[in-house]
């Protein structure tokens, strides 16, 4: 049975990828844009939306907050959330939607766990997240259904650990916009040699003062917000189109083939190549 709601919304398109016993998983694309008003939605099941590209802003009971490429969107069953495209168009989620049952395993398996529900309806991108982000970009590509049961479980997990600590404060929805509009640009052009004075200059800020902002908006610098996106992108490029380690750090945004290796071991737990080499 697929647990995940329907979506009827014209601009977004929804393809489911896999199931099984209290999980399932789709692709969801939207092409929403400025013009389209956000209207009010309600979560089925659970959900956490893994967001590969594009982003938007996610209105929940929590608050609003920016869900820029790398970040988590959490949803409790039954709540109710809008999502806008005020700060540019378009954006693509894998989604995963969990039974209570599933949830309760998981928590189960986490010491000191004892509640289900999300507290959080954000994780920001992290370096932690990383590497799950360039597994579920290689289990879509694939669609390697094996893959994304064990991605399900890798989420559910990471979601209810990392959820349950200490909540971040709100954004302030006036700074939402122009760090949407930077994290698109790093989104878009990582592959070349960006800096905080380029980035902040296209903002509209101070270097000084869009460092601060895009760290706390973020949960992380803008430089290591560039770094993880590299690094996903190499990961895909390494097992996905099985290029050369070279050939993946170049293609990338990586200038220099050390740092590179430095870099993705740290993130990865293991070289460059031996993640190539697995499957």
């Amino acid at each position: 049975m697929n647990i995940a709601p329907a979506i009827h919304q014209e601009k977004v398109t929804q393809t489911d990828l896999a199931r099984g016993d209290g999980w399932s998983v789709s692709d969801v694309i939207c092409r929403c844009g400025p013009e389209d008003k956000p209207y009010e939605e309600q979560h089925g099941p659970s959900v956490i939306a893994a967001v590969l590209s594009g982003n938007f802003v996610y209105r929940s009971d929590r608050g609003s907050t920016l869900m820029a490429a790398g970040s988590l969107m959490l949803g409790n069953a039954g709540a109710c959330y809008s999502c806008g495209h005020e700060h540019g168009a378009g954006d693509r989620c894998l989604a995963f939607h969990f039974t209570p049952g599933f949830l309760e395993d998981v928590a189960g398996g986490l010491p000191g766990l004892r509640w289900i529900d999300f507290p959080q309806h954000r994780l920001p991108p992290m370096a932690t997240l990383t590497p799950l982000f360039a597994a579920a970009e290689t289990a879509l590509l694939e669609e390697d259904a094996p893959a994304l049961e064990e991605l399900a479980l890798r989420m559910a997990g990471a979601a209810l650990r990392l959820s349950h600590a200490d909540s971040p404060p709100p954004d302030r929805a006036r700074d939402i916009g122009r760090i949407a509009a930077a994290a698109r640009l790093i989104e878009e052009h990582y592959t070349e040699p960006l800096t905080i004075a380029d980035i902040a200059a296209r903002v509209g800020l101070s270097r000084y003062h869009f460092l601060r902002l895009f760290s706390a908006t973020m949960g992380m610098t803008p430089y290591q917000y560039l770094l993880n996106r590299r690094l996903r992108a190499a990961a895909r490029t390494l097992r996905a189109d099985r290029r050369s380690v070279l050939d993946a750090a170049l293609s990338s945004g990586f200038g220099d083939l050390s740092e590179f290796t430095r870099r993705f071991r740290r993130t990865f737990g293991q070289t460059p190549a031996s993640y190539r080499s697995k499957r």
